[in-house]
């Protein structure tokens, strides 16, 4: 009973993220995913700030270049995902982009047995991508957005864990000045003044709060009450967390060849996951 609480906050937080996301896609129409991802960026960011006071944070010349490398991805992260959220479904989104994390597990572990698991992976992502007429036929530019965002997922969690090494709990709010200083920008750019109107700001808080500041909260509650090895198996579920939630808010439902196709994913990084070595940092 003991581990009761902090599994029901980790899940809290899984449904939290993905709820933000679908809210987020709802806007989609009105200033497209590279508008709303900076409007969560930026609001998340100023969330974080006031919350964690990162100025007070000692960043030298030898510190800095991972907590870069993290704010970069962190931002490039939500940028792609934004991007394969507008073209493919939510939960398809998900399970594409847990190839990072589930990537950096496998390399982490070194066993025989982890080729089990890449070959689980790889049967989900046959299954879910349009390759040799298997595949169920999603958008292919929506599928590479994803997959090119568990790359900068897994390059955020192993930069995070070193610039959080470093910065500790602040790393999350100077990993998030940085992305919003290079993703805003690129908003602004295409939106423009649309970005601070009441029926896009409002909403836009709520992506910020429930993609960001809650589970980011929650996750951190969970993370020192768990193994490290149990948080990274239940996170594994976030893909089952993304369809269901898909289908409820967003009316995205799936055929079974895609449930089966992310019903390999998951296994494959639960797999993976058991057999690491390595905490995995949460993404924000």
């Amino acid at each position: 009973m003991s581990n009761l609480l902090p599994i029901t906050l980790l899940l809290a937080a899984m449904a939290s993220v993905q709820a933000g996301a679908s809210i987020a896609k709802t806007l989609f129409p009105v200033v497209g995913p590279i508008g709303m991802v900076a409007v969560r960026i930026a609001l998340g960011t100023m969330i974080l700030c006031i919350v964690m006071r990162p100025w007070r944070a000692r960043i030298t010349s030898s510190t800095w270049r991972p907590l870069a490398v993290y704010g970069v991805s962190l931002g490039v992260m939500n940028l792609l995902y934004y991007l394969a959220l507008s073209r493919v479904p939510l939960g398809i989104a998900v399970a594409l982009e847990f190839t990072g994390p589930l990537a950096v597990a496998v390399v982490a572990s070194h066993r025989l047995l982890d080729f089990c698991w890449v070959l689980l992976a790889a049967a989900g992502l046959i299954l879910l991508l349009p390759v040799a007429h298997v595949g169920v036929g999603i958008d292919p530019v929506g599928a590479l957005y994803a997959l090119a965002a568990g790359a900068c997922w897994a390059l955020y969690i192993v930069y995070g864990q070193k610039a959080g090494a470093n910065h500790g709990a602040q790393t999350a709010a100077l990993g998030s000045v940085i992305s919003a200083v290079i993703i805003v920008p690129i908003g602004l750019a295409d939106r423009g003044h649309a970005l601070f109107s009441s029926s896009i700001l409002l909403p836009g808080l709520a992506v910020a709060i429930l993609s960001t500041v809650i589970p980011y909260t929650l996750e951190m509650i969970a993370l020192t009450r768990l193994p490290a090895r149990t948080f990274g198996v239940l996170m594994s579920i976030e893909p089952a967390f993304g369809a269901l939630i898909g289908y409820v808010y967003l009316h995205e439902w799936l055929t079974a060849v895609q449930w089966t196709a992310i019903a390999l994913v998951i296994l494959a990084s639960i797999g993976a996951t058991a057999s690491a070595q390595q905490k995995i940092p949460v993404a924000v």
